[in-house]
């Protein structure tokens, strides 16, 4: 498969431009895209995480989803019966917060267009945070996770559900496969963009490990900091309270 070198993620101000660019240009694909080259897998990640956010707590509060995409983890928080608050959708990628919306309908989601790395809210405002695939696109992580305890109320959780490469040997060497050749073909010819989907195996596989993940975490305050693997370490929930 011929590549091209805007596929390597860039660094700084540049990246935040080709994420945004992809973002953008995948939009009207985004949903079926994830749900067909994860095997509908990403659903059940969305439940996990959503559990270990402990909305329960605070079932009428505000809750941030950063990154949010086309909504599916807001939605996912949003649709918890016992659940009476409020979610804030936020992305820098207008086009996918318009493609998504349709899927709010009476839900209490509420899109913001918005940067993580200077997210548009007052301090100690939100009861709980989640970031779905989101986080190993931003240009300054470290920037990122501060911006988002800032924003939570003491001792509330982020959440964070990511792609990580897993541990073990043999389901490694099938998910590296898979993702650096049978997921960028498939990408390229649902989606029409000729580089997003060879951009996303490179952008995980540059991005901290859970342990190294965790101590960043803990470098911008964050406390009780944990993690578990998913589907034999194919993807991570990462949480920490501010």
């Amino acid at each position: 498969m011929q590549e091209t070198p805007d596929a390597a993620p860039k660094v700084g101000v540049e990246r935040e431009k080709q994420v945004q660019q992809i973002f953008s240009e995948i939009a009207p694909r985004y949903d079926l895209l994830n749900h067909v080259l994860s095997l509908n897998i990403d659903r059940a990640w969305r439940r996990r995480a959503v559990k270990e956010l402990r909305w329960e707590s605070a079932p009428a509060g505000t809750f941030l989803d950063a990154c949010a995409g086309t909504y599916d983890l807001a939605l996912e928080l949003a649709s918890k019966k016992a659940f009476g608050g409020a979610v804030i959708a936020s992305d820098f990628a207008h086009p996918m917060l318009v493609t998504g919306a349709p899927k709010i309908g009476g839900a209490a989601v509420r899109p913001v267009c918005g940067d993580s790395l200077g997210l548009p809210f007052e301090a100690d405002t939100f009861d709980g945070a989640t970031v779905g695939f989101g986080v190993r696109n931003l240009s300054d992580l470290e920037r990122g996770l501060a911006e988002f305890r800032r924003v939570l109320k003491p001792g509330r959780r982020l959440v964070v559900l990511e792609f990580t490469t897993p541990p073990n040997t043999i389901v490694r060497a099938g998910y590296l496969f898979y993702f650096h050749n049978i997921l960028p073909l498939i990408g390229r010819i649902v989606s029409g963009h000729p580089w997003a989907y060879t951009y996303l195996p490179k952008s995980v596989g540059e991005f901290p490990g859970p342990s190294e993940f965790g101590t960043l975490f803990e470098s911008v305050g964050f406390t009780d900091v944990g993690w578990k693997l998913v589907s034999g370490g194919i993807a991570a929930i990462h949480w920490g309270a501010a």
